[in-house]
């Protein structure tokens, strides 16, 4: 089996083009042939309140009895169809990044390309941050204010103060941006690993793909709790089903690693089509080296435009020209 090394070198043996499939066909072939009847699979009674398998749906059982009396016969069957609905789940197109609230057009996944505000709450693009402090000439025009609700920034103690009310008003992106500052030990607080899982699991509740995110860093890395490759991979893949680029990056390398070129290359083109410019990086190595063909590499390469097309405006174009800090991609 080819394997990449964690320097992204190939391995030994190299797989053929047919070992690699387009991310859009990967599910044709998925077996659709199960359903769940009406009868008890362990005593065969009809009716009644039967139970679906909560792992596969395919079977159902009168009580646990009947569950645990079939389990040695269900079990192998069992699983492979859960793992067939956990990809499922796990290789659908996630959904987009939100839009800006002032141009409503689609937000970069880059973070520089966009501007949390917690006087309003609002996540705004660099090119509505830039425009209106900013002539024509580059010449700066405006105070520094909010480009949504116009309130002038905040000092230090003010932007605590503020963001400790966006927290408590349930705001997820506050209270990420919280769980990233104890991280770091950024804007004044402590480096304190534990708050900063303490919030990250907050805005999960929440529903915050970043969040997932940054746990399954904590887990890989062993930044405040023990490394536990298995657990950062779970918190991947759940931030990866939301939309977020550079989980479904991670979860992507990891298959390259080990050699699973099929699950690898999916990974990546959904990460590209999300934003992740690295994963069209690395699908171009694997192009390359003879891990993905000609075809796989275009498609990649279209995504990405795709991509491109949806965040790139002139506005966007022209902050970041007058200043790196605005770049979006």
């Amino acid at each position: 089996m080819s394997t990449f090394d964690s320097n992204c070198n190939v391995g030994a043996s190299k797989s053929s083009d047919e070992d690699v499939c387009d991310v859009n066909d990967m599910l044709q072939n998925m077996s659709t042939e199960y359903e769940c009847n009406d009868a008890c699979a362990n005593c065969g009674k009809e009716g009644g309140n039967l139970k679906a398998c909560t792992a596969c749906k395919q079977v159902k059982y009168c009580n646990r009895e009947c569950q645990i009396a079939h389990r040695p016969m269900h079990k192998k069957e069992c699983r492979k169809r859960a793992a067939e609905l956990h990809d499922e789940e796990l290789f659908k197109q996630p959904p987009s990044e939100d839009d800006c609230p002032i141009c409503f057009q689609q937000l970069p996944f880059l973070y520089t390309g966009r501007r949390y505000y917690t006087c309003c709450g609002k996540e705004i693009c660099g090119g509505c941050v830039y425009a209106p402090r900013y002539d024509n000439l580059g010449n700066k025009v405006d105070k520094e204010k909010c480009p949504f609700c116009r309130t002038p920034n905040p000092t230090s103690k003010e932007a605590v103060e503020w963001l400790r009310k966006r927290v408590e008003a349930n705001d997820i992106l506050a209270i990420n941006n919280l769980g990233n500052y104890y991280r770091g030990g950024l804007n004044g607080y402590p480096q304190a690993y534990d708050k900063a899982l303490e919030y990250w699991h907050k805005a999960v509740e929440l529903g915050y793909s970043a969040a997932y995110c940054a746990i399954g860093d904590a887990y890989d890395d062993g930044e405040g709790v023990e490394v536990d490759r298995k657990k950062a991979n779970h918190y991947w893949e759940l931030a990866a089903m939301k939309g977020h680029a550079r989980a479904r990056y991670h979860l992507g390398y990891k298959e390259l690693i080990v050699g699973h070129m099929n699950r690898a290359l999916k990974h990546l083109i959904i990460a590209v089509r999300g934003g992740y410019a690295r994963s069209l990086e690395v699908i171009q190595r694997m192009y390359k080296d003879g891990y993905a063909s000609k075809e796989d590499y275009t498609k990649a390469l279209q995504a990405y435009q795709v991509y491109l097309g949806e965040i790139k405006s002139a506005q966007r174009d022209k902050a970041v020209a007058a200043h790196e800090e605005y770049r979006y991609y």
